[in-house]
């Protein structure tokens, strides 16, 4: 088995869009339609798919199979609270540049300041969300200000 993607299913397409190239610092890859959106980032792909697309235009979707509201009721899917299950974690070589590259561009209200655990050894982090509700984590290398975390 080999990951093909990691995709979310969104509420508002074009906003989530707009969210992610910001964030990652690049253009959606390829689209399908209004359907779906990627992301090849760093040899993976990181993708949106329009949780309305397929109820909206039944003539452009064609499904066969058995239906499974569990898994196939995108528009509830969408729709539906987000239970913060789900992390998207990312690494950068110098947390504290990223973290005001983020916070500057505004694309939340949820952004945490850098926060500091320690299990094995030190892990420095920030995180925010995006219009979903879903939680994005960014670590990676950090020198605290003296007294930081005191």
């Amino acid at each position: 088995m080999h990951l093909g993607s990691i995709y979310l299913i969104v509420n508002d397409f074009n906003i989530s869009i707009k969210f992610y190239e910001n964030l990652l610092q690049i253009p959606v890859t390829r689209k399908n339609m209004d359907r779906f959106a990627m992301f090849d980032y760093e040899g993976k792909c990181i993708a949106l798919m329009n949780g309305h697309f397929d109820s909206k235009n039944p003539d452009l979707v064609i499904h066969k199979g058995q239906y499974s509201e569990y898994f196939d009721d995108l528009e509830s899917i969408a729709a539906a609270p987000n239970t913060r299950k789900f992390v998207l974690n990312f690494w950068d070589e110098n947390l504290r540049k990223e973290y005001e590259r983020v916070k500057l561009l505004e694309i939340t209200d949820n952004l945490t300041k850098i926060k500091y655990v320690c299990n094995i050894r030190p892990y420095y982090y920030f995180q925010l969300t995006d219009p979903d509700g879903n939680i994005i984590e960014v670590t990676g290398e950090y020198i605290p200000e003296k007294g930081e975390f005191d």
